[in-house]
C-alpha cells in the first residue's frame, strides 16, 4: 500500500468481492434454486466498502477520483455494483449478482497491481473542470454495459438449459428470458446514453492544447468506436429483430472487446494517459 486515501478500504472490498464470487461457484452447482439473499448481503457490504473508499479518495483529493487507471477502474467496478444493487433490488433479478462477482474480483484484483495507482505528490494539482464530469458519465456508462453483458451471460444460460431440456431450466429462481432481454436492452440503452452525453461533454467543455485535436488521439477513436459497436446493436435489435441469442451474445462480446482493451488504449492516449 502507498497510503493513498481510501486504498484499504478498496482492498477489503475487492476481499469482499472475492467471497461473493467463491459464494457464487454454489449457486451454480445448485441451479439457482437456493436463494440468493446471501450473496446479495455480501455485495451489499463489499459495495459500502467501496463507495468509502470511493468518497475517503474524492474528499482526500478534493475531486472525483479518475485520475489515473487505478480511479478509473475502482470507478468502473463501482458502477457496475452500484447499479447491480438497485437491479437486484427484484429478487428475480438478483442472481445478476452471481454472473456479476467473479468479474467484479478479477478486475479489482488487476486495480490493484502495482504501478496503476501512481502518488500525486504532496499537492497534487488537477486541471480542466469538466474531466470529472466527462470521465464520469463515461465510467457509469461501461457500468450499465457491463451489467448488461452479465444479463447476457444468464440470458444464453436460461437458452442454454431450455433448450437442452435441463431440470435447472424448471426448477431455478432465474429470471425468464423475454424478460432478460428485456433487462439487456434498457441497461444498453442508459449506457448508451451515458457514454453519448460523455463524448459530448469531452467535446464540446474539453480544452484541448494549442496544435493537439481531438482526432489525433488513440483514445477518442476507440471512443467512436465502442459507440458505434453498441448503436449497432440497438439498431439491430430495434429495427431488424435482431434480439433473443444474437443480441445477448452482442451485449457479451463488446463488453468483453472493452474490458480487454480499455487499459492499453489509456496507455496510448497522450490525452488519457
Amino acid at each position: 500500500m502507498n497510503g493513498l486515501p481510501g486504498r484499504n478500504y478498496f482492498l477489503a472490498a475487492v476481499l469482499a468481492y472475492g467471497v461473493s464470487a467463491i459464494y457464487s461457484v454454489f449457486l451454480w452447482r445448485k441451479g439457482f434454486r437456493e436463494d440468493d439473499r446471501v450473496n446479495y448481503g455480501m455485495l451489499l457490504l463489499a459495495g459500502v466498502l467501496h463507495t468509502t473508499a470511493m468518497v475517503k479518495r474524492g474528499l482526500g483529493f478534493g475531486r472525483c477520483p479518475v485520475n489515473n487507471l487505478y480511479e478509473a477502474t475502482a470507478f468502473l467496478l463501482w458502477t457496475i455494483v452500484a447499479v447491480y444493487l438497485v437491479v437486484g433490488a427484484w429478487p428475480r433479478l438478483r442472481f445478476l449478482g452471481a454472473f456479476a462477482a467473479p468479474l467484479l474480483f478479477c478486475v479489482g484484483v488487476f486495480a490493484l497491481m502495482p504501478g496503476l495507482d501512481n502518488p500525486y505528490g504532496a499537492h497534487p494539482e488537477f486541471k480542466h473542470d469538466g474531466v470529472s464530469l466527462h470521465a464520469a458519465l463515461i465510467l457509469l456508462s461501461y457500468g450499465a454495459f457491463g451489467l448488461s453483458s452479465v444479463a447476457g451471460l444468464m440470458y444464453l444460460t436460461q437458452e442454454h438449459d431450455l433448450k437442452f431440456h435441463k431440470m435447472r431450466a424448471v426448477f431455478s429462481r432465474l429470471p425468464p428470458i423475454q424478460r432478460l432481454e428485456l433487462v439487456i436492452r434498457r441497461l444498453m440503452l442508459t449506457g448508451f446514453a451515458l457514454l453519448t452525453a460523455g463524448l459530448g461533454v469531452g467535446a464540446v467543455w474539453l480544452k484541448l492544447p494549442e496544435g493537439v485535436g481531438y482526432l489525433d488521439d488513440p483514445k477518442v477513436h476507440w471512443s467512436i468506436l465502442v459507440w458505434l459497436l453498441y448503436l449497432t446493436l440497438l439498431v439491430m435489435n430495434w429495427r431488424f429483430a435482431q434480439g433473443g441469442r444474437r443480441f445477448a451474445w452482442g451485449a457479451v462480446g463488446c463488453f468483453l472487446f472493452v474490458l480487454l482493451t480499455f487499459w492499453g488504449v489509456n496507455l496510448m492516449s497522450p490525452m488519457h494517459r
